[in-house]
């Protein structure tokens, strides 16, 4: 585990080419988020790894697509209901199965109110779906089934993260494959911007970087 100052793709290149090469060359799998750089760098100097997306960076693209329609439908919408979606926003993005039957009841009746509300609903919950489904052939089909149901959904929100998903589907369909994620990594991440947090701001990087590395050890 290392920390670097920044991420920009030369500071990247010029750290793991430090690395001897047969050491990159054993190198499985490459995880990250929806970043060009980072796949470039991984094609470049991990040649043998399998590139994958990680599962929360991909999934919360449904969920941004969902919550951008009910933002779009509250504007339209009288103040009560404005307000009463947007305090109730957590039933529409909660998986439905996993609500108690009152709060089903709740949820069928804000789903009711309209149509996009509904299609955006019914296409978070089968993408979910798909991601708890643990064959990876059935994955594949309805992975690329769903989008094509999303580009012609009529709803530019999904429209335009079904333009992300088959740009980045290769990758994707990896982290469906090997079931690999950076969940480790987020938790590191979340300890880094709590001790830049409490410290209100480190001038000294390599200060910082002792601190963290003693912290996540």
């Amino acid at each position: 585990m290392d920390i670097l100052p920044d991420r920009t793709q030369s500071h990247l290149s010029e750290y793991f080419r430090g690395i001897d090469r047969s050491q990159r060359n054993r190198v499985k799998f490459f995880i990250c988020d929806m970043w060009q750089p980072y796949v470039d760098i991984a094609h470049a100097y991990f040649p043998n790894a399998q590139v994958i997306i990680d599962k929360y960076h991909f999934i919360r693209q449904v969920t941004w697509a969902i919550e951008n329609v009910r933002k779009r439908l509250q504007k339209t919408m009288p103040v009560s209901l404005r307000k009463y979606y947007k305090r109730s926003h957590k039933l529409i993005l909660t998986r439905y199965d996993k609500l108690k039957d009152k709060n089903k009841d709740a949820c069928d009746l804000m789903l009711h109110y309209n149509d996009d509300l509904r299609k955006a609903h019914m296409l978070k919950e089968w993408f979910y779906r798909i991601c708890q489904n643990p064959k990876y052939a059935i994955q594949r089909t309805e992975f690329y089934e769903w989008i094509k149901n999303a580009e012609c959904c009529g709803m530019k929100e999904f429209e335009k993260c079904a333009t992300t998903y088959r740009h980045w589907s290769k990758y994707i369909l990896n982290a469906f494959k090997y079931g690999l994620t950076n969940g480790i990594t987020e938790g590191f991440n979340n300890k880094i911007k709590v001790i830049k947090r409490i410290s209100y701001g480190i001038r000294n990087f390599k200060r910082l970087r002792t601190r963290i590395l003693h912290s996540c050890n």
